[in-house]
């Protein structure tokens, strides 16, 4: 019976949509310039992303979309895998989803656009994002190892139009945070005397008339905004020499973005990108990244987790509701909020599937392994129905609405 329900809502609501989207999934009710890769383009005040074949895109996204319920689940064979992409390409197709994010790979989803990461700065050195550590931007090393990466993951994908672009990084250690109490002027500070980032973070400190220490908390900012400045150059520059066709969507910042770092990378990025786990969408920060470096926003992480799920819910950002009708009606607000807002071109829902219940969080360093309801399916496939009908009902209205959006 479950399944008959399933079928006859996704024929209810995806026929009827089926004429307003192109092959991608771009809104054919208002066109851009057609170029044959996914590009930003502002029209009448908004920003769109655009479809190879021109037309107008809003990036609905799904992170980390697996056909595996946990790490220790037995390997699928090819012939499986490829059942279950087509059959979970067509899900999130009917609940009007057109991207893979995070994790998506070439092909890893048939007839889905998808996002891909290129961990410049773990390819340098292991463990980067987990322990917090902050590296020298300045160092051939850092510029070397970005050059392999790039040419490495880059070179391959150039000529891909179903590739809508590139993460550098993931929630790089910019500012104090849980994984450590340094900013990154402090973190420069502390590298070896030698060192490239040691030698101008003190070069620095002496233009301002300051030592390490008689530095302030201004300088303490401005510093930041010169770092994040190299880092998006190195970062910028390897990628278009390897691939100079498609986007760079920003290092997906971790909630709270000062100021400085906007402006240092914003230059460099076809994209600013946050992942956030609040209730509500955060206006007011997507704004202000937008005004400060004129460039397009995009969430790139959000979720809600109940629990009437089943799922402990104690590990893994945001705090839980209570059901998943609030979840339902949390996604319905913050989608809308983000379709009325001129500068967002999307949002990527973290994630496809629920995570293991017994998961407790006791990674080396305590990240890695979360318990909570996340998913748009449960554990075991079968998708949480209250939130993915309302997931299809929105997904299949936001481009209309952000049409009509107004300058804020």
């Amino acid at each position: 019976m479950r399944t008959l329900i399933g079928i006859c809502l996704f024929v209810f609501i995806a026929i009827p949509l089926q004429g307003q989207y192109d092959t991608y999934g771009g809104w054919v009710k208002l066109k851009g310039k057609k170029t044959g890769f996914f590009h930003t383009e502002q029209i009448d005040g908004r920003w769109w992303l655009v479809t190879p074949d021109g037309n107008v895109f809003l990036s609905k996204g799904v992170c980390t979309v697996s056909p595996l319920r946990d790490r220790h689940a037995p390997a699928l064979t090819r012939e499986e895998r490829e059942k279950w992409a087509k059959q979970t390409a067509d899900q999130l197709k009917g609940w009007h989803f057109n991207t893979i994010s995070l994790y998506g790979t070439k092909g890893s989803l048939p007839g889905m656009a998808y996002t891909a990461m290129l961990n410049f700065a773990a390819s340098q050195q292991p463990n980067v994002w987990r322990d917090g550590i902050v590296l020298d931007y300045f160092s051939p090393q850092f510029q070397e190892a970005v050059e392999r990466q790039a040419a490495s993951l880059c070179r391959p994908l150039a000529n891909d139009p179903w590739l809508i672009g590139y993460y550098p990084d993931s929630e790089l250690k910019w500012f104090p945070d849980i994984r450590g109490s340094d900013t990154v002027l402090q973190s420069f500070l502390k590298k070896p005397p030698a060192s490239p980032g040691y030698q101008r973070a003190l070069a620095f400190l002496k233009e301002r008339g300051h030592t390490p220490d008689t530095m302030t908390e201004e300088d303490k900012l401005a510093f930041l905004e010169v770092a994040a400045a190299q880092y998006g150059k190195v970062c910028t520059e390897a990628i278009r020499r390897n691939d100079p066709n498609h986007l760079i969507l920003g290092m997906r910042f971790n909630e709270h973005v000062p100021i400085p770092l906007s402006r240092g990378l914003g230059p460099y990025f076809d994209v600013l990108s946050l992942d956030i786990y609040e209730y509500r969408a955060p206006l007011y920060k997507l704004d202000e990244m937008n005004r400060l470096t004129g460039k397009p926003t995009l969430i790139t992480e959000f979720s809600f987790k109940a629990m009437d799920s089943g799922n402990p819910n104690t590990v893994g950002a945001g705090e839980p509701v209570l059901t998943q009708q609030d979840r339902a009606d949390l996604f319905a607000a913050y989608v809308e909020d983000l379709a009325n807002l001129p500068s967002c071109v999307g949002y990527h829902w973290f994630q496809y599937r629920d995570q293991p219940k017994q998961s407790s969080g006791r990674s080396p360093g305590g990240f890695g392994a979360e318990n909570s309801n996340y998913g748009l399916v449960q554990i075991d496939g079968t998708p949480w129905d209250l939130l993915t009908r309302r997931v299809a009902e929105e997904n299949g209205a936001v481009e209309a609405l952000h049409a009509k959006s107004r300058s804020r």
